[in-house]
């Protein structure tokens, strides 16, 4: 039998592109199975063969941020539904980012994002281009128990590059909230990989709503220049405000991107199926009435 012979760098080339996609492959499934076990809402073998995809920055705790890209669909009555190019004539489709988990302990804030994954296909969804990274804390969530900060015990929701940061961040949690150290922002704005990942992500997908879902306050709020959505299902609008380092503020506010940010009412319990159901009709009403294409 002969066999062919490689070079060195002919073999390793070989050996490298085929053991890419493989690791990429295995840190999904690796993700999915720590989901499954922690939140009952989330199957595993579903979230499998979801094409989620690792970042470049990792956790605190060496975890993947994944996410998942969709792109439009356009349906034409006479060929088969055809996803759409960004720019194609003349423009682009509306971009949706779509966070869950920036706190650790508000699980339905995960749980709920998976669900609403299931309804992408349907025709009031695929007009849009989606990015979505379901759980932006893995180390909060997956602690024992979990907790609201990240690995290095930091609020992430109050670790945004916002322009007060320097100037208010560390007085406001030592003034206003007594060095609550479930809220303690960090040592400086974007200190932490998680808060790097998403300011990245966002600065290339250049959405033009960004969705941010937490619990357990049972309310609506939002941040930005268009006119303010009143009532997603039981959620009435209720403007908590921004504080220094929040993604309401960096993105609201300093980076002049519509915020959304969805109150569920429990952190441990999801809401009914028609309740998930409102929520999210009445936001896909919202952005097909205010995000122009």
């Amino acid at each position: 039998m002969r066999f062919r012979r490689f070079s060195c760098p002919a073999l390793l080339a070989v050996l490298c592109a085929a053991c890419a996609l493989p690791i990429a492959a295995q840190e999904s499934r690796v993700w999915c199975d720590a989901l499954g076990r922690r939140l009952r809402s989330v199957n595993a073998a579903s979230c499998r063969k979801l094409p989620f995809a690792p970042g470049q920055i990792r956790s605190v705790e060496g975890r993947p941020l994944m996410l998942r890209d969709v792109p439009p669909v356009k349906t034409n009555t006479n060929t088969a539904p055809m996803k759409i190019r960004a720019g194609a004539s003349g423009q682009r489709a509306a971009r949706i980012f779509l966070i869950g988990g920036i706190h650790g302990d508000e699980l339905t804030s995960v749980s709920i994002v998976f669900r609403w994954m299931e309804w992408l296909a349907e025709a009031n969804a695929r007009r849009y281009h989606w990015r979505i990274a379901p759980l932006a804390n893995p180390d909060g969530l997956l602690a024992q128990p979990a907790r609201r900060t990240n690995g290095h015990g930091v609020d992430l929701n109050r670790n945004f590059s916002t322009p007060d940061w320097s100037r208010d961040a560390l007085a406001y949690w030592q003034k206003r909230t007594g060095k609550d150290p479930r809220r303690y922002p960090g040592k400086a704005a974007t200190s932490e990989p998680e808060t790097q990942w998403l300011e990245t992500e966002i600065a290339n997908f250049k959405p033009d709503v960004i969705v941010s879902i937490h619990a357990p306050y049972g309310v609506l709020d939002y941040d930005g220049p268009l006119q303010k959505p009143r009532r997603f299902g039981r959620l009435n609008l209720n403007q908590l405000g921004v504080y220094p380092g929040s993604l309401g503020n960096f993105g609201g506010v300093y980076k002049n991107i519509p915020v959304i940010t969805i109150e569920l009412p429990h952190a441990t319990a999801m809401p009914t199926p028609t309740e998930q159901r409102q929520i999210w009709d009445d936001m896909l009403a919202w952005i097909n009435k205010n995000i122009a294409p």
